[in-house]
């Protein structure tokens, strides 16, 4: 695996920020975005602890006649299984607290996305597998390592394409009817960044 090369803006102390400070974005369709810079403190060492030690995993899927590599290395956790860094469970408890009264649930999935280099990518779509393809849901992101630009676009054409730099212990909740009416994607670069994972968690049943 890469290392990864510690950030200026990392303080190199591991800790979670005050949810209190996110900032809400609204979007068309009733969809939104709550972000927060920085959230995790120390998320350098986290990357690299996760980028060694998490069983990665590459899928393969067709595509029209070829059987390709999905662009990116993945791991899951359902529901009860512990996850890989104590400061996962605690960042997945305190998003879980923060959004109870919004959100109804707590988020119990984490999925974790390895981009190890500007090459890998994740096409435009929305987590529409299960309840998000009916009922508005939270899906919540922290990003850790190199930042990547996550792009945002409505799904009827008739606003404009949002664009969220996510790296270094960044946080963002997309909400709302957001992953319904809207797709999110994570282009490829040829700008030479290095890696970044994507810790997704999510309420149950929603993929």
């Amino acid at each position: 695996m890469h290392h990864q090369q510690a950030s200026l803006f990392d303080t190199g102390e591991t800790g979670l920020g005050d949810l209190a400070a996110v900032r809400r974005t609204p979007l068309s369709h009733g969809a939104w975005i709550d972000t927060l810079p920085g959230w995790l403190g120390g998320a350098d060492d986290l990357f690299q602890d996760l980028a060694d030690h998490v069983p990665w995993r590459e899928e393969r899927r067709r595509m029209y006649d070829n059987v390709v590599a999905v662009p990116r290395l993945l791991a899951h956790y359902d529901a009860g299984e512990p996850l890989p860094d104590p400061v996962l469970d605690e960042a997945r408890e305190k998003l879980s607290a923060h959004y109870a009264a919004e959100l109804g649930e707590p988020f119990v999935t984490a999925g974790l996305c390895y981009y190890r280099d500007g090459r890998d990518s994740v096409a435009w779509h929305g987590d529409r597998f299960g309840r998000g393809r009916t009922q508005d849901t939270m899906v919540a992101i922290l990003s850790l390592g190199e930042p990547r630009a996550l792009m945002l676009r409505p799904r009827d054409g008739h606003a404009a394409t949002v664009r969220q730099p996510l790296g270094h212990g960044d946080l963002i909740v997309m909400g709302g009817s957001c992953q319904r009416t809207w797709d999110h994607a994570v282009p490829k670069t040829r700008a030479g960044v290095g890696g970044r994972i994507s810790v997704q968690f999510r309420p149950r049943g929603v993929r």
